[in-house]
């Protein structure tokens, strides 16, 4: 995902902001940043978003927005400040660009040790069917974070221990290409 903030210092007659991203695919299917053609032309920008702003204020306000339809490529995004007057201005554009990880991987847990929550982070270079799963020292399947396929790119998940005994615990990450797997250590 892709996590913009903002803060405006005051705000006049300001009803919202529109948040817009840019996007093209080429004839290869790979996408890619269009600057030179895209720059002021309105069809290469769409609305993906919108928050409410704080009509008149002097106080600094601080917005976020999460674009979560995003795969690897390149990104351009703005804001289109409207006021209640129908009246708007643009931000500055910001460039996002998400690479595919070059190999399969399995980070170590963190923290590690941990009570009750750790997080288990991973990348995959290409779409594949995936398990994440979570077992205890006898071999024992304890839980399953995922199962399901998912696209190339970088991915983290939680997993609470909060009903589970103190001890040793072994996770693996499989796909048809890949299998790796790691120690954690749960202490109450």
């Amino acid at each position: 995902y892709v996590e913009l903030n903002w803060t405006t210092a005051t705000e006049t007659n300001n009803r919202g902001f529109e948040v817009q991203r840019s996007v093209f695919k080429d004839s290869f299917g790979e996408i890619r940043d269009q600057i030179s053609e895209i720059r002021d032309q309105k069809s290469g920008w769409e609305e993906i978003g919108f928050l409410e702003g704080n009509g008149t204020t002097t106080e600094a306000k601080s917005y976020s927005f999460i674009d979560e339809n995003v795969t690897a490529g390149s990104y351009r995004y703005r804001l289109k400040q409207i006021d209640f007057d129908g009246s708007y201005k643009y931000s500055n554009e910001v460039e996002v660009n998400i690479e595919i990880p070059l190999n399969f991987s399995l980070e170590q847990n963190y923290p590690n040790p941990f009570n009750p929550a750790t997080t288990i982070k991973f990348a995959l270079p290409e779409a594949a069917e995936v398990t994440l799963t979570i077992y205890n020292t006898l071999g024992q399947k304890v839980a399953e974070l995922v199962n399901s396929k998912l696209e190339a790119g970088n991915y983290s998940y939680e997993w609470n221990a909060n009903n589970f005994a103190t001890g040793m615990y072994i996770y693996q990450l499989r796909t048809p290409k890949y299998v790796s797997v790691k120690k954690m250590l749960l202490l109450k």
